[in-house]
């Protein structure tokens, strides 16, 4: 008996899929990573996409500091990796870019190339959003239709869409501290908002969905997208584990809400 219970638990991984197969049973659209300088002498670009694969990342929203090491890889992979421009020349500009003429200047060129997807991701706090900066760039993300990635707190995020309810926002980390709740709301009255979710442990403590988040997953499917963060190079070791904690949780919601969120809505978002 010992035997034949062995053989059926064999007989059902197979039949329910085993971790090899997981990548390929949910793909990710991973909308929150980093190719920065920090990352180069410890990983080709080869190297990264490599690791994309391992993972079953489909599609990636790539941005990094400074802006060469997301054209590195968008020459390498120009189909899979998602361009888009990150306002910080150097590390240095990031306390001050939001009021940095010069960094205007910078985004204005770069965007000439022609092949972003977005401005971002960029940290800006409520407050910070009435520079003659950030109205222009809000003002050039409608004009070219560019999704604005935002590390913001949810007074920023308003106070973007209170310069042109026609910007899209996707909202990096969910605000990185705001609850469901506030979420929510803000999903609610923005219908041009969009939210991804790295760094939030809290949406799956212990593995399975927290049911407050789980419910606003199933009120608004449609607009969440996952991330994972590639800030320092060790987190590009880590990512396929860290989308496989992501798909085991995402199991656990109706399938047609996992696929959403794994990948769909940031297909429909970044479309080509």
């Amino acid at each position: 008996m010992g035997r034949l219970g062995v053989c059926l638990g064999a007989l059902l991984l197979i039949l329910v899929g085993t971790p090899a197969r997981s990548a390929q049973d949910l793909p990710i659209f991973e909308t929150h990573l980093h190719y920065s300088e920090n990352s180069w002498n410890s990983y080709s670009p080869e190297a990264i996409l490599a690791i994309l694969d391992k993972a079953g990342v489909m599609r990636a929203l790539v941005s990094s500091t400074p802006d060469d090491g997301t054209l590195k890889l968008h020459t390498k992979a120009p189909t899979r990796i998602v361009p888009i421009l990150r306002p910080y020349r150097t590390r240095q500009d990031m306390a001050t870019w939001y009021q940095d003429p010069a960094v205007l200047a910078y985004v204005e060129e770069r965007l000439k190339k022609g092949i972003y997807k977005g401005i971002g991701e960029f940290h800006l706090s409520g407050g910070q959003t009435g520079t003659p900066v950030i109205r222009r760039l809000v003002e050039l993300a409608v004009q070219k239709n560019l999704i604005l990635h935002a590390h913001s707190d949810d007074r920023a995020v308003e106070e973007l869409f209170a310069l042109n309810p026609n910007v899209k926002i996707l909202w990096a980390h969910a605000g990185m501290s705001a609850g469901p709740d506030v979420v929510g709301k803000l999903l609610d009255r923005y219908q041009n908002l969009w939210v991804e979710l790295a760094l939030r442990t809290d949406v799956a403590p212990g593995g399975s969905p927290d049911p407050a988040w789980r419910a606003l997953f199933l009120r608004h499917p449609d607009r969440f997208m996952i991330g994972t963060d590639t800030w320092v190079p060790s987190r590009w070791e880590a990512l396929p584990g860290y989308l496989d904690e992501a798909r085991a949780w995402l199991r656990q919601l109706p399938r047609d809400v996992a696929e959403q969120i794994a990948f769909k809505n940031a297909t429909r978002l970044f479309a080509p």
